[in-house]
């Protein structure tokens, strides 16, 4: 049978993750693409980082986005979760701060749940380019929902 998620069950699988499925537009085509994130649950945002190209373009012309991340173990028992939200590009200081926190947060739930100790952002992401900076960016949550298939 298939249920929905409670709010708390829901933000246990994004705080327990780091790996989900970013979904938007351009040109009014729908994309969905996997991306590394951080859901900072105190502030109700998720923090994520992109070197430049489709998706950043995409997201700055139409900044409605969604998140979707799941926890499959078999057929018949997951759980899936989707945020809808707003894409907010930073840059600077801000953008470093929340760049910090996302790899603070990343190697967290990586330690916990793989029992890794990742040094380096470099270690889960392959988006810093020694030349390039990276874009940061934040989805302002609108909304989450949830469902889960237990049998």
């Amino acid at each position: 049978m298939i249920s929905n998620l409670e709010t708390k069950e829901c933000h246990f699988i994004l705080e327990n993750n780091y790996i989900g499925h970013l979904g938007y537009i351009f040109q009014n085509k729908p994309f969905v693409v996997p991306i590394t994130y951080f859901f900072d649950r105190k502030n109700n945002i998720i923090i994520c980082y992109s070197g430049e190209g489709h998706k950043i373009t995409a997201m700055r012309k139409n900044n409605s986005v969604s998140l979707q991340v799941a926890d499959i173990d078999t057929v018949n028992n997951w759980k899936s979760v989707l945020v809808h939200g707003q894409f907010e590009l930073y840059f600077g200081s801000e953008a470093k701060a929340y760049l910090h926190t996302f790899s603070l947060g990343v190697k967290d739930v990586i330690t916990e749940q793989e029992q890794l100790k990742p040094d380096h952002i470099s270690d889960f992401s392959s988006k810093i380019y020694k030349e390039e900076i990276p874009f940061v960016f934040l989805i302002k949550i609108d909304g989450i929902t949830g469902k889960k298939r237990i049998h």
